[in-house]
């Protein structure tokens, strides 16, 4: 019999976060809150948003509401890696930028722990940005997406490719 398998990626919907963005956008463009503030959002660069207030506090505001609305369409924040908000010239600028894929300490990390805290027999297999789980049993596979969705590891993964 062959072996199952599954792949744990760590990727991100870009339309969500574009969607979000812009439902961001529309809210402190009207929230009376954001008026006279100089608060925006919006993209800088493939990977980096970039928020701009005349404050602190503004600035770090409009990232809560841009938190809010990921979170409404269904991503995590473990995506989001937000900096902390920097003067330059007269308003605060904040850099988030966007993690995707599984760096080889965090694959090393996943790898360990399926093989510590997981059931016997089932391997796992660093591909470059990607982890490959392959076990004989599918119950041993779905046991350690539920043993990987009971930590908290500092990255969003996902399930795909489920043979």
């Amino acid at each position: 019999m062959a072996d199952s398998s599954f792949d744990i990626v760590s990727k991100i919907d870009r339309q969500e976060v574009d969607n979000a963005l812009n439902q961001t956008v529309k809210e402190i463009g009207h929230r009376f809150d954001f008026k006279g503030t100089g608060a925006s959002i919006s993209w800088s660069g493939q990977n980096n948003i970039e928020v701009k207030a005349n404050s602190e506090e503004r600035a770090n505001a409009a990232l809560d509401v841009f938190k809010e609305k990921v979170i409404k369409r269904g991503l995590s924040l473990k995506i989001l890696d937000a900096g902390e908000p920097k003067l330059s010239g007269k308003e605060y600028r904040l850099l988030v930028s966007l993690k995707e894929g599984i760096d080889q300490e965090h694959a090393k990390k996943i790898s360990k722990l399926i093989r510590d805290e997981g059931p016997k027999g089932v391997k796992a297999q660093i591909q470059g940005e990607e982890l490959r789980v392959s076990s004989k049993k599918k119950d041993d596979l779905q046991d350690v997406i539920s043993l990987l969705k009971g930590k908290d590891l500092d990255i969003a993964l996902q399930f795909v490719n489920y043979r």
